[in-house]
C-alpha cells in the first residue's frame, strides 16, 4: 500500500490556519512570518490558499512537484498553489463543475504569477496530443502578449498588471482544453499620457524601441532614445532584471503562435508608434481678430509622420485639433479650441486610440483560442484583478477599483458561507448561523441606482450647465451625509467639520478593509471620458486597416447625437455581468500578499503584512471557517492516520471506516461535543482536540519507530550472524581445500624431482653405454678404412703417374672458369644499353668466350629495353632510326635534332579552336602539322604556310584564316631535295604530267626539316601502291616553277637573318641560299 504524507507531517508553524491556536492577529502574523522565514510561501484557511510573494526564484515549480501534487488530495501534502489547481481541474474534470479561481492581492503581490502558476500547472496535467499542445500553447502565449500591452513599471511592482483580467478556459468531458475566453477591466489608460514619478508607461513603448530592427524603426518613423518622446518618463526607463528587447522577441514570437498576422502586427506596432508621434505635438497660443485665443500646432513633423502611419489627410487631423463642432438636433457649432483644451483633445485621443487598440487586442486573441465545437463545454474561470489600492493621492481609478474589490469580497463571503453551509447539509451536520460584517451597505453606498456614488456621479455628468468636480461634492454632502461610511469635511454632519485630517475638497469612505480617502478633483473628466466628435471623424477617415474598426462611431453616415456611456456606468455594468459569471461556479481563492515594499528576499515587514491581512479579511475568513468545525476529514485517511492509538483498530481494521473511527474516537475518550459524524467525514471543533491527537501519535509513533527498530536490530543481527555462520562454512570449506591442495602439490613435487633424478641417472649410463659402443664402431670403421685404403694404393700405385698430369689440368681448368663465372655475376654492368662498361678478362685464353658473352648480354639488355617501350615510342625510335639512316654524316643540320622528341603536330590543330574548320576539312588522322614559309621565286621570301602531311596527302593552308591553298597527293611527289648544310630549306619535287605539278614545285623552309622529310619518306615507304620517295642531298639542285626550272645554290656565309639561312634571287635562273657557318 502507497504511504502518503499529510497536511499535518513535518509542519513548520501551522499549515492551515483554520488550526491555529489561539487565533489572534497577532499569532496570525508570527504564523505567517515563520512560515515565511522557512521558505513556506503558501498557507491555507480551509480551501483557500495565501500566497506570500518570495521575491526570487524558488525549487518548488518543477515538472516532478507537478506530479507530487497531480491527483492528490486537497490536505494530503504541504500548501502549494499546485494542490488548489489539482483541486479545481479535478473537481472540473470529474464531478463536471464549473470552477472560478479568484485571485486578489495588491499590487506586487505575486497575482499575476500565480494565474501563470495556475494555467501551467493545468496544461501540465491535462491531456497530450497536437491539437490540444496548440490550444495549450496559444491559452500559455496568450499571456505575454496582454502583459506587454497591459502590464507597466509601479513603484510596487516592476511588472504590475494595469488591467483586470477574467480568462474562461474551456475542456471537454475528458478534461483536455478547448480554448477560452479572455475579459479585460478597465485598462489604466490614463498612463499613456502621465506617469507618477519613478513609474514607467506600457512596456510596449520600451520594448518596440529597444527590440525592434532598425528597418522596422525606420519603417515606423521612431528613434530608440526615450527621450524625444513626451510620453515616455525617463527617470525609470531602464528597470533592473527586465529586458525590453528580449521580452520585445517574446512578444513577436507569442503574437505568430496566438495566431496574428504579419500584417496585423505591423498594424499594432504602427498604432503604437502614433500614440508616441502624438504626445510630441505641441500647440501655441494664437489671438483672433474677435479677441479669443486660439490654438497652433508648433511643429508640424510629428504630425506629418503620424498622418503617414495611419494614413490621414494632415489638414484634417490638424482642424480637429484647432476646433469643436457641437451638434444640436439640425445646427452645427464650431468653436475654436485654446491650448488647454488641444492638449486635453491630444491626450483624450492618445488614451482612446491606446485603449481600443488593446480591447482590439483581446477581441483578436479570443477569436483565436475561441473553442470550434458548439457543443456544452467545462469551464474554469481564472481572475486576475487589481487588489484593494490606498494611496496617498487617490482618484477615481482607485475608487472604481475598490469598488470591484468590496463586490468580490461580499461574494467571497456568501461564497464561502454557502460552501460551508453546503457541506454541512451534505453531510448530515446542523447548521448554525454565523455572524459576520456584511458589506452589502458599502457596495449599496457605492452602486445604488438613486443615491449611489456612481449614480449621482453619472447624473453630474449628464445635467446642463456648468459641472464641475465641487458641484458633484457638494451633491455627495447633501446625498450622503448620513451614511455611516460616508464621511466629508463639508457635510451636514457635524462631527466631521473640526476633522483636519479630512480636506474640504476630498471625501472618505470607510471600505471593508479600512478608510480611503479620495481626491474629489478629476472625478467627472475620467468618469466623461470624452472624445471630441471631429477626432473621431478625422480618425474614421484614415485608410489604415484598423483605425476604421477602433472608431466606428466617427461614420458620419451613423452620426449618434446619443451621449456615449460614461467610464464608471461600463464598469459597473461589467463588474456585475462578473459577478453573475463567478456566482454559477465553485469558487477557489488565492490570496496574495506582499512582504515588503522594496521588492526583496528574506524582508518581512509586519505592518505592511498586517494591514493586506486586514483589508483582505483574512481574520473574518479564519472566524468563518471556524465558526462551525474547525478541521475535517474522510473517514479512510483518518482512519489510516490515527489507527495506531487504539489496540482494536491497529494493526488493520476489517470493517467499515466510518465503524473504525467511532471505535477509534470511543476507546481514546474524547468528549462527544469535540465532534460530529457525517456521511463521510468526520468534524472536529476544536484545534485543540485535533492537536491532541497528533500529540498522542506522535508519541505513538516514537513507540512503533522504537519496537520497529528493535525487530529490525534483532533481525539484522540474526541476518548477520547466520550470514556469518555460512561464510565461515564457506571459508573453512575453501581452506581445507587450499591446505589438501598445498599438500598434493608438495608431494607431487617431491615425486617429480626424486622421477627426474632416477630417469637422469638411467640416461646417463644409457648414454656412456651408447657412446663406447659408437667408438668402437668408428674405431672398427676406421682401421678397415686405412687397411682397404692401403690395399687399394698398392693395386694402383702402377697407373698413377701416367694420368696424373691431365686430371690436375682438367681440374685447374674447371676451377678457373667456375671462378671467372662467379666473378662476372658479381660484376655485371648496369642494364642500360648505352653502358659500355665491362668487366675485365683474367686470362688471355678467355677472350673470345669474353667478347662472345659481352655481346650476348648486350642484346639481351637490349631486348629487355625494347620491350618496356610503347607502340606510339617505337614509333618515334624508328622514326629517329630512320632519320639517322637518311641524314647521318649527310645534312649538318642532323645532330643538332637527334635530341628533339618528334611531336608531329605542333600546332594541336585538333584542339585550337583558330583551326576548328581546317581541322574538319581534314578526312583523315593528321601525321604532321606545322607552320612552314613558301618560298617566292620571284624575290626569295618567305610567306607562312601551314603544312599537314596525312597518309594520303600534302596540305598547305594559309596561316591566318586556315583556308586551304594546295593539296598535293603523295603517289604525286617524285622526290624531296635539301642541301647537306644546316638550313632548313627543302623542295617538293612533282612527276611531271600529275594533276598537281601544273603550278610546278614547292621551296619550302621549316625549323623541323628532319622530322618532315623523315615522316615523309616514312608514309611512303609504308604505302604498298607508292614508290618509296627519294630524297636528294645536294648543295645545288633544280626546282621547277611552272614553265622555268630554277636553280637553287647553297653557300655559307654572314646571312642578314642572323643564324637563320636567306633566300635571295640572283636572276632568273639562280636563287642564292646563304646558310650561316656552325661556330
Amino acid at each position: 500500500m502507497e504511504v502518503k504524507t499529510s497536511l499535518l507531517d513535518n509542519m513548520i508553524g501551522v499549515s492551515d490556519m483554520v488550526l491555529l491556536e489561539p487565533l489572534t492577529e497577532d499569532s496570525f502574523l508570527e504564523n505567517l512570518r515563520k512560515r515565511f522565514d522557512h521558505n513556506e510561501i503558501y498557507t491555507y484557511i480551509g480551501s483557500v490558499v495565501i500566497s506570500m510573494n518570495p521575491y526570487r526564484s524558488l525549487p518548488i515549480y518543477t515538472p516532478d512537484k507537478v506530479e507530487e501534487y497531480r491527483n492528490r488530495n486537497f490536505y494530503e501534502l504541504s500548501p502549494h498553489i499546485y494542490a488548489l489547481a489539482d483541486e479545481a481541474y479535478r473537481s472540473l474534470r470529474d464531478q463536471d463543475k464549473d470552477q472560478c479561481i479568484l485571485i486578489t492581492g495588491e499590487s506586487g503581490a505575486g497575482k499575476t504569477e500565480a494565474s501563470k502558476l495556475v494555467m501551467s500547472y493545468v496544461a501540465a496535467v491535462c491531456g497530450k496530443g497536437q491539437e490540444v499542445n496548440k490550444v495549450k500553447e496559444q491559452l500559455l502565449q496568450s499571456n505575454p502578449v496582454l502583459e506587454a500591452f497591459g502590464n507597466a513599471k509601479t513603484v510596487r511592482n516592476d511588472n504590475s498588471s494595469r488591467f483586470g483580467k477574467y480568462m474562461d478556459i474551456e475542456f471537454d468531458f475528458k478534461g483536455d482544453p478547448l480554448g477560452g475566453v479572455i475579459s479585460n477591466y478597465l485598462l489604466e489608460k490614463s498612463r499613456v499620457v502621465k506617469q507618477p514619478r519613478g513609474e514607467r508607461n506600457f512596456h510596449i513603448f520600451y520594448q518596440l524601441l529597444s527590440g525592434a530592427s532598425d528597418d522596422t524603426l525606420k519603417k515606423l518613423k521612431l528613434d530608440r532614445d526615450f527621450s524625444k518622446f513626451n510620453y515616455l518618463s525617463l527617470d525609470s526607463a531602464a528597470v533592473n532584471g527586465l529586458d525590453d528587447a528580449a521580452n520585445f522577441r517574446t512578444v513577436r514570437n507569442a503574437m505568430q503562435i496566438v495566431g496574428f498576422m504579419e500584417d496585423e502586427v505591423q498594424s499594432v506596432l504602427e498604432l503604437v508608434a502614433a500614440v508616441l508621434k502624438l504626445g510630441n505635438i505641441e500647440f501655441k497660443p494664437e489671438s483672433r481678430c474677435n479677441g479669443n485665443d486660439e490654438s497652433r500646432i508648433k511643429d508640424k513633423n510629428d504630425l506629418k509622420e503620424m498622418c503617414e502611419l495611419l494614413g490621414i489627410e494632415q489638414s484634417v487631423l490638424e482642424r480637429a485639433f484647432s476646433y469643436r463642432t457641437v451638434e444640436a438636433k439640425l445646427e452645427k457649432v464650431s468653436t475654436t479650441l485654446n491650448v488647454a483644451q488641444a492638449y486635453y483633445a491630444r491626450d483624450a485621443l492618445a488614451k482612446n486610440l491606446y485603449s481600443r487598440l488593446f480591447s482590439w487586442l483581446v477581441t483578436r486573441i479570443n477569436e483565436s483560442i475561441k473553442a470550434q465545437t458548439k457543443s456544452r463545454h467545462k469551464v474554469m474561470g481564472v481572475l486576475d484583478i487589481y487588489g484593494f489600492e490606498i494611496f496617498e493621492d487617490n482618484s477615481f481609478e482607485q475608487f472604481i477599483i475598490n469598488y470591484c474589490n468590496e463586490k468580490l469580497q461580499q461574494i467571497f463571503i456568501e461564497l464561502t458561507l454557502r460552501e460551508e453551509q453546503e457541506e454541512y447539509v451534505r453531510e448530515g451536520i446542523e447548521w448554525t448561523n454565523i455572524e459576520y460584517f456584511n458589506n452589502a451597505i458599502i457596495c449599496d453606498l457605492i452602486e445604488n441606482n438613486q443615491n449611489g456614488i456612481l449614480a449621482m456621479l453619472d447624473e453630474e455628468c449628464l445635467r446642463p450647465g456648468t459641472v464641475t468636480d465641487e458641484t458633484f461634492l457638494d451633491k455627495l454632502n447633501t446625498i450622503c451625509a448620513k451614511h455611516q461610511h460616508f464621511e466629508s469635511r463639508l457635510s451636514k454632519n457635524s462631527k466631521f467639520l473640526t476633522d483636519h485630517s479630512l480636506p474640504h475638497s476630498c471625501f472618505r469612505i470607510q471600505h471593508y478593509a479600512g478608510k480611503v480617502l479620495y481626491q474629489v478633483e478629476g472625478f467627472v473628466d475620467k468618469n466623461n471620458d470624452l472624445l471630441y466628435r471631429d477626432l473621431s471623424q478625422a480618425m474614421y477617415k484614415a485608410t489604415h486597416s484598423l483605425i476604421k474598426q477602433l472608431f466606428p462611431e466617427g461614420n458620419p453616415a451613423k452620426v449618434n447625437l446619443k451621449r456615449p456611456p460614461t467610464a464608471g456606468f461600463q464598469f459597473r455594468a461589467s463588474v456585475g455581468t462578473l459577478m453573475k459569471n463567478l456566482k454559477t461556479k465553485n469558487p477557489n481563492y488565492i490570496r496574495c500578499i506582499k512582504p515588503n515594499e522594496k521588492k526583496a528576499s528574506h524582508i518581512f515587514t509586519e505592518s505592511l503584512v498586517r494591514h493586506q491581512v486586514r483589508y483582505l479579511g483574512l481574520m473574518e475568513n479564519v472566524r468563518v471557517r471556524r465558526a462551525g468545525y474547525a478541521f475535517r476529514q474522510l473517514y479512510e485517511p483518518c482512519l489510516e492516520r490515527y489507527k495506531m492509538l487504539c489496540k482494536r483498530t491497529w494493526p488493520h481494521w476489517k470493517g467499515p471506516a466510518r465503524e473504525g473511527v467511532e471505535v477509534l474516537m470511543g476507546d481514546l475518550q474524547i468528549p462527544t461535543e469535540e465532534y460530529s459524524y457525517g456521511r463521510s467525514k468526520i468534524f472536529i471543533r476544536n484545534p485543540r482536540t485535533l492537536f491532541s491527537l497528533e500529540e498522542r501519535r506522535r508519541e505513538c509513533l516514537q513507540d512503533l519507530a522504537t519496537l520497529i527498530q528493535k525487530i529490525y536490530r534483532g533481525w539484522k543481527c540474526r541476518r548477520q550472524f547466520l550470514l556469518m555462520k555460512k561464510s565461515q562454512i564457506v571459508v573453512a570449506a575453501w581452506y581445507r581445500r587450499f591446505a589438501q591442495q598445498k599438500k598434493y602439490k608438495k608431494i607431487k613435487s617431491a615425486t617429480t624431482v626424486v622421477q627426474s633424478y632416477t630417469r637422469g641417472w638411467q640416461a646417463r649410463k644409457l648414454l656412456r653405454e651408447l657412446k663406447y659402443q659408437k667408438r668402437c664402431e668408428e674405431a672398427a670403421t676406421t682401421i678397415s678404412a686405412y687397411w682397404h685404403g692401403t690395399q687399394v694404393r698398392r693395386e694402383y700405385r702402377k697407373f698413377f703417374r701416367a694420368n696424373a698430369g691431365k686430371k690436375i689440368y682438367n681440374f685447374t681448368i674447371q676451377r678457373i672458369m667456375q671462378k671467372y663465372f662467379l666473378s662476372l655475376k658479381s660484376n655485371m654492368p648496369s642494364m642500360s644499353p648505352i653502358d659500355n662498361k665491362w668487366p675485365n678478362r683474367p686470362y688471355l685464353f678467355l677472350d673470345g668466350v669474353h667478347k662472345e658473352l659481352r655481346r650476348i648480354f648486350h642484346h639481351w639488355r637490349c631486348k629487355k629495353y625494347r620491350n618496356q617501350f610503347t607502340e606510339e615510342r617505337k614509333t618515334v625510335y624508328e622514326e629517329k632510326l630512320e632519320a639517322s639512316e637518311i641524314f647521318k654524316d649527310k645534312k649538318a643540320l642532323y645532330p643538332s635534332s637527334v635530341n628533339q622528341p618528334f611531336k608531329g603536330d605542333y600546332l594541336e590543330i585538333s584542339k585550337n579552336p583558330k583551326y576548328q574548320k581546317l581541322s574538319s576539312a581534314m578526312d583523315e588522322k593528321v601525321l604532321l602539322a606545322d607552320v612552314v614559309n613558301k618560298i617566292n621565286r620571284a624575290n626569295g621570301k618567305g610567306t607562312a604556310r601551314i603544312f599537314l602531311l596525312t597518309k594520303k596527302s600534302v596540305v598547305l593552308a594559309d596561316q591566318k584564316t586556315g583556308q586551304v591553298k594546295t593539296s598535293v597527293p603523295l603517289p604525286d611527289l617524285d622526290s624531296v631535295s635539301v642541301s647537306t648544310q644546316s638550313d632548313g630549306f627543302f623542295a617538293l619535287k612533282l612527276k611531271e604530267g600529275s594533276a598537281s605539278a601544273i603550278k610546278g614545285d614547292f621551296l619550302l623552309s621549316s625549323e623541323h626539316l628532319i622530322e618532315i622529310i623523315t615522316k615523309l619518306h616514312r608514309t611512303g615507304a609504308m604505302a604498298a601502291d607508292r614508290e618509296q620517295l627519294n630524297i636528294d642531298i645536294s648543295d645545288e639542285f633544280l626546282v621547277q616553277f611552272k614553265q622555268d626550272k630554277v636553280c637553287v645554290k647553297f653557300i655559307q656565309g654572314v646571312s642578314k637573318n642572323g643564324n637563320s639561312a636567306s633566300c635571295k634571287r640572283k636572276n632568273n635562273r639562280l636563287l642564292e641560299v646563304l646558310v650561316p657557318s656552325l661556330a
